[in-house]
């Protein structure tokens, strides 16, 4: 890692002595990563204008994104690369925190890259099919949770987490710990996966959840700042926040090329990883609960897909038609049908998820 080995010549350039302080390294992880998404990520959409490897839109979408067709896709390489080499440069490698949710990251990119190999390049309609996904986002959750549950890294903390608004709450779910974070993983890979469906939206809503996350790893690392908040500390966090703060670059610098009208989408590569990189960010900081208000977006619009499913489903049996709640599901589709442009359904949902994100801070202080 760079920062280490520049600051071992603090006795020949005093300067260097920054890079101890962990928020010069999450800066210059975030400006590291920003930097490299502008720099490849036209190379990448040149290479696959080349291929033809484009986004194949659904025909029950709504009429309008059919424009759409053929627009470059797998555009969460540049985020993957973005953060891979960012987080090696400024982050502390051997941090079990960072492994962690390095590795959950990765392998849940790998599974999007192999949906969206199948779906752009093999022409795969369907892609992947879906319980293999699901195959996948279990077995990285019970990974963690094993680890979790049995490592002594976490002695005292194996099965517990905080409760937001109250003081020193703290809930013990024993067994049903490791279950409980397969959910929170898979869950969170879904609805960031399904919030993927306008330009920008999926992108700038991770890169604010990801700067609040980034925040509260901060804060949980730091022994005087947890006991005055009242929150669990957690010594070693900080790698977590530069971890954050390089997703939250790599998003920004990718929604540059994102934005409406996006050159290139994320496809699962991107919402798969970026879902479970959220989801394990939260579970390692101990703040599961409180990711219901950090990603309130997100799981709105799974929600919303399960809701107007369910109902179908239901009224389809009873009635021998099935009936809808929303005009369309996900629910950023329902406001695009009311007569929404696209570019306010987005800049809307991002005011909410930055009211959420500020909420979610908030909570720390009640506690």
């Amino acid at each position: 890692m760079l920062a280490k080995f520049l600051y071992q010549f603090t006795d020949y350039f005093i300067g260097f002595n920054v890079f101890r302080y962990i928020t010069v390294r999450a800066a210059l992880a975030a400006i590291t990563a920003l930097v490299l998404s502008w720099w490849i990520g036209p190379k990448v959409i040149r290479l696959l204008k080349k291929y033809q490897i484009g986004e194949e839109i659904r025909i029950e979408g709504p009429q309008s994104h059919q424009v759409k067709r053929g627009t470059p896709t797998m555009g969460g390489l540049i985020i993957l690369f973005s953060i891979v080499i960012a987080v090696l440069l400024w982050a502390d490698v051997f941090n079990l925190y960072l492994l962690l949710i390095f590795l959950t990251t990765l392998v849940m990119g790998l599974v999007g890259f192999l949906d969206d190999y199948l779906k752009s390049i093999m022409k795969i309609k369907k892609g992947l099919i879906g319980r293999y996904k699901l195959l996948g986002q279990i077995s990285v959750g019970l990974l963690l949770g094993l680890v979790i549950y049995f490592h002594p890294f976490f002695d005292g903390l194996h099965s517990n987490t905080s409760v937001p608004f109250f003081k020193n709450l703290e809930i013990d779910f024993g067994w049903f710990y490791i279950l409980f974070i397969i959910f929170v993983l898979t869950g969170s890979s879904n609805a960031v996966n399904l919030t993927d469906g306008l330009d920008g939206l999926a992108t700038g809503l991770s890169a604010i959840a990801f700067i609040a996350l980034a925040g509260m790893a901060y804060v949980t690392s730091n022994v005087k700042f947890a006991d005055y908040l009242n929150i669990i500390y957690l010594p070693g966090t900080e790698e977590l926040a530069i971890f954050c703060m390089a997703v939250f670059g790599a998003a920004m610098g990718f929604l540059w090329f994102n934005a409406y009208p996006a050159e290139i989408f994320m496809g699962d590569t991107g919402s798969l990883a970026l879902g479970t990189a959220m989801g394990a960010a939260a579970i390692l900081l101990k703040k599961e609960l409180l990711l219901l208000l950090i990603a309130g977006v997100f799981i709105a619009e799974a929600l919303s897909v399960i809701i107007q499913t369910s109902y179908f489903k239901y009224t389809r049996k009873r009635y021998g038609q099935g009936k809808r709640v929303f005009k369309m599901a996900p629910i950023h589709h329902h406001f695009e049908l009311k007569g929404w442009h696209e570019t306010k359904v987005v800049i809307r949902f991002w005011i909410v998820g930055i009211l959420l994100a500020l909420l979610s801070l908030s909570t720390f202080k009640t506690q």
